[in-house]
Order: structure tokens, then sequence, then C-alpha cells
């Protein structure tokens, strides 16, 4: 996942509001979202060649999400999965703060990433590249594949965008969150990050929603948590054909996560 904005306590009626994009070469396998079948407790989309996650969320209100953190270094082929460190999470018990502490004393195992994850009780952050765990107090917040809140063009456009939509207080409608997923504007080269790459990549890396002709957005994700306990989990996922044009196919699942409840239900657009 490469841009993910997260609201937290700042809503009247959605305690949490996440909204992130999964950047990916298109030729990688994935399976779209759905509750998994070897563990169905968890709701995400799956990443066929690790069998790991970027977000992921459970039938009890589990959150996790994780992006890469981009840097000039190559990274060791041989490293674990970081998709892993979401569906982990997912599948265990421990606290997320627990989770992370477990997770700081192997971070050094990985290619650079940052970890969010969360429950009823708080959400915490950790990056392997600052190697410090942090916990999301009331806010909103910006991630791509910098540190948390690194103010790179697209977070702060992504950010200003999802605040205007929060601050509102009005009832949140998912296709103004797809509409700030799908903004393909991009920064003029003095705003650029210089993160080691060429200006070439930089350029088609900058937007919140990325395309080029083998490596762009693969899926937008949207969970929305009402403080009922209800949780809608949006996934669209866009798929390029030979002529350049993206196609794209809508899944929504809601459940209730105040309790250990079964009750879901699924719609396809």
């Amino acid at each position: 996942m490469c841009i993910l904005l997260l609201s937290y306590q700042m809503h009247p009626d959605y305690p949490l509001v996440l909204a992130a994009n999964r950047d990916e070469y298109y030729d990688r396998p994935t399976s779209p979202l759905g509750y998994w079948d070897d563990t169905p407790d968890i709701l995400a989309g799956r990443d066929l060649k690790n069998r790991g996650t970027w977000l992921g969320l459970t039938r009890t209100g589990r959150i996790a999400a994780i992006t890469n953190f981009r840097e000039q270094a190559l990274g060791n082929k041989n490293a674990p999965s970081r998709g892993l460190l979401v569906s982990n999470f997912s599948v265990g018990k421990e606290s997320p703060k627990r989770y992370l502490e477990h997770v700081k004393t192997i971070g050094h195992k990985y290619n650079g990433f940052n970890l969010i994850v969360g429950d009823g009780d708080g959400f915490f952050y950790y990056s392997n590249r600052q190697n410090s765990i942090r916990q999301i107090s009331s806010g909103l917040y910006g991630l791509s594949n910098r540190l948390l809140d690194t103010p790179w063009p697209k977070v702060k456009r992504g950010k200003a965008a999802f605040e205007a939509l929060i601050s509102s207080h009005a009832k949140i409608n998912s296709e103004d969150i797809f509409s700030i997923l799908e903004d393909k504007t991009c920064p003029p080269d003095d705003q650029l990050p210089n993160t080691g790459f060429d200006l070439e990549w930089e350029r088609i890396l900058s937007p919140i929603f990325i395309t080029s002709a083998l490596y762009g957005t693969r899926s937008s994700s949207i969970i929305l948590m009402e403080r009922s306990g209800k949780t809608t989990f949006w996934e669209r996922t866009f798929t390029p054909d030979a002529s350049g044009s993206i196609t794209h196919q809508t899944r929504k699942f809601s459940l209730m996560t105040s309790d250990q409840s079964s009750f879901y239900s699924k719609d396809s657009v």
C-alpha cells in the first residue's frame, strides 16, 4: 500500500475512517477483498505470491495496514514478506502495543516498512526505519512510503481533502472518499521528494492514484467504523487493458465489530 489516510476519533458518528491505495506491479497475483478460506475471521485482499496482505480487518475489529518504505538501497530479496506482519496481527490475540513490541525485536529482518495496528483499545504505529512505537491519538494522519505524516505533496493533498470531508461532520459517502483516492494530480518537479530514484520515477509515483505501463494503483480501500460497532469495508480494484483503459469493480462488506458476531453482508457493485 502506498498511501493511507486515517481519521481517528475526529467525526461524531465515525470513530475511525481509513482510506488507502495499494500500488503494485500489475502482474503480481492478487485475490480481491473477501473472507479468507484458511482464516475466516480475516477480511482482506491477499497477495498470492507470499500469502500476506496490505490491509486487514477481523470480525472482532482488529485492523492492520502496512506501507513499504521507499529508499534507494536495494531490498534484501530473501527478507520475509512484510505483508505477513499484517496477517500475523490479524490472527493473533496480543494487544496492538505488545504486538509491535515483538515486531520491533525482529524488524531488522525485513525491508523497510510502516505498520499501523489497532483494535477497540487503541491504535499504534511502528516503522523499522525509525524503530520506535507511537500511539496514535485523536487526529488525522497521512502515510505514504516515508514516515508517518512526512509531508510529501500527495500526503498533504490527500490529508487536506480528507480533513475537509471529516470536519464537515456530515454523513460520509464512500464515493467522496473514492474521489480523493482517485486523484491523479502530479505536483511540479520542484516539490517532488528526493528518494534516490530518477526524476521519471518520482513523477510516476507522485500522485495519489498512480498509473504507468507496468505499475500503478491496483486497489482503493475504505474502512468506515460507526459508534454502534458496525464497520463497512469497501474495496475498488482496478484492471488496465491492452489499450491502457482501466476498468474497476467494487466490493462491499459490512459486519458488527462490537462483539464477535458472525453477522455480515456482502454486496457487489
